[in-house]
């Protein structure tokens, strides 16, 4: 079982940055994969970017590639969003995500693809 919660969520203007963090309980938090997927409202959930079990490889939407950057550090069971030039539609409900099963990971990413969730931290980006 993991447990997920996310932080650093919050208001900046477009251009600005943002630095997500996902705080995971659990001594398993290495075996799985992590991924960060976000919501608008009336849109459906998708996939922002992921990274493997160990951390050496990374994924990332092209609407964030270049100005977004996951990553993970196991010894202290989190992982981190770097948000940089922010857009107004990045504005949404972000969520932490850790994979189904341990040692796997695929991309494209699915949200079927991640069996824990956090409770999400909004993000908004005014123009």
């Amino acid at each position: 079982q993991v447990q997920l919660v996310e932080s650093g969520g919050g208001l900046v203007q477009a251009g600005g940055s943002l630095r997500l963090s996902c705080a995971a309980s659990g001594r398993t938090f290495s075996t799985y994969a992590m991924g960060w997927f976000r919501q608008a409202p009336g849109k459906e959930r998708e996939v922002v970017a992921t990274i493997t079990y160990g951390g050496a490889s990374t994924d990332y939407a092209d609407s964030v590639k270049g100005r977004f950057t996951i990553s993970r550090d196991n010894p202290k069971n989190t992982v981190y969003l770097q948000m940089n030039s922010l857009k107004p539609e990045d504005t949404a409900l972000y969520y932490c995500a850790a994979g189904r099963v341990q040692y796997t990971y695929s991309w494209p990413a699915r949200a079927t693809d991640f069996g824990y969730w956090g409770q999400g931290t909004q993000v908004t980006v005014s123009s």
